[in-house]
């Protein structure tokens, strides 16, 4: 019986979190729709003329802050960068896509510095800057220092599990 409820109560949760609704993709900035649609112009100064006033005008929306360009390497970077903080599903860096290539699902990083809060937890600051408070009573059998490797890694149910120098992990949440 007790082995039914465990059954069933995984399948709930496994279909709860699988049916995420699907987002329609995110609209492309009318400055570069303009520029691409400029390929389809068959007469060559035709064509010409309407990619420099369409390159033109996203250079000037680029400047103006309307329109920002970033590659597959700045948007790896971000979210590296926002790993483990809770934060809406922004289009703009694969929130809204199925593309789980750039996914972060483990932080490798160096302690900056580190101490015990008042309840003799560990608080980390890694040298990418991030901090990182231990929200479990586990010990740390070597306590963390400047220096020491870290590796943060995605646990179950939207926790994570912070590894200080290869030893047993401990729960842990990102602090702002």
């Amino acid at each position: 019986m007790r082995y039914g409820i465990l059954a069933a109560a995984l399948i709930v949760m496994a279909g709860a979190g699988g049916a995420r609704p699907a987002q329609p993709p995110a609209a492309r900035p009318e400055a570069f729709d303009a520029l691409v649609k400029c390929r389809a112009i068959a007469e060559d100064a035709a064509r010409l003329r309407c990619f420099d006033q369409a390159s033109a005008a996203l250079q000037q929306a680029a400047e103006r802050r309307d329109v920002v360009i970033i590659d597959r390497a700045q948007v790896r970077q971000a979210r590296r960068t926002l790993f483990g903080l809770e934060l809406p599903r922004l289009p703009f860096f694969g929130g809204g896509g199925d593309d789980k290539a750039d996914e972060v699902t483990q932080l490798d990083g160096v302690i900056a510095s580190a101490f015990q809060n008042g309840a003799g937890r560990w608080v980390v600051r890694l040298e990418d800057g991030g901090t990182w408070a231990q929200v479990d009573d586990n010990p740390i059998a070597i306590w963390p220092k400047a220096g020491n490797k870290v590796v943060i890694k995605h646990a179950a149910m939207g926790s994570y599990m912070m590894r200080i120098n290869g030893q047993p992990g401990v729960r842990a949440k990102r602090q702002l």
